[in-house]
């Protein structure tokens, strides 16, 4: 799975709200920084050559559809991030955010339930 763009990144973000789409539906969704509509369409079709998304043709029209979900995206994304920020290590992450105070120690205490729940569950 390639990288995103950060407009890349937005775009698909409105295909997996919207499941499918004409360019002209997505240029809608856009609230800020509003590409040309020639722009979008560039964009959306170079998601398609990357595998992300994929179309039904209606003429010379084409509805665009999100052949890759958010949460296989989603896992990508953080697999990457902890990795090259993190040295693979989930406990860094989590000590990065405690630093930040982007964390509680509620929240942990709540993970840690989970964690706890989901082993009883095994």
């Amino acid at each position: 799975m390639q990288k995103l763009t950060n407009k890349e990144e937005e775009i698909m973000h409105i295909l997996w709200k919207l499941k499918k789409a004409f360019v002209k539906e997505v240029m809608a969704e856009i609230t800020k920084d509003q590409p040309h509509y020639n722009t979008l369409s560039t964009i959306v079709r170079n998601l398609e050559e990357k595998g992300f998304v994929s179309h039904n043709a209606y003429g010379n029209t084409h509805q665009y559809f999100p052949i890759v979900s958010i949460e296989d995206y989603r896992k990508r994304f953080m697999n990457t991030a902890i990795d090259n920020y993190f040295n693979s290590s989930y406990k860094n992450m989590v000590s990065f955010f405690a630093k930040e105070e982007k964390i509680s120690a509620t929240e942990l205490r709540e993970i840690l339930a989970m964690i706890e729940s989901q082993k009883e569950e095994i």
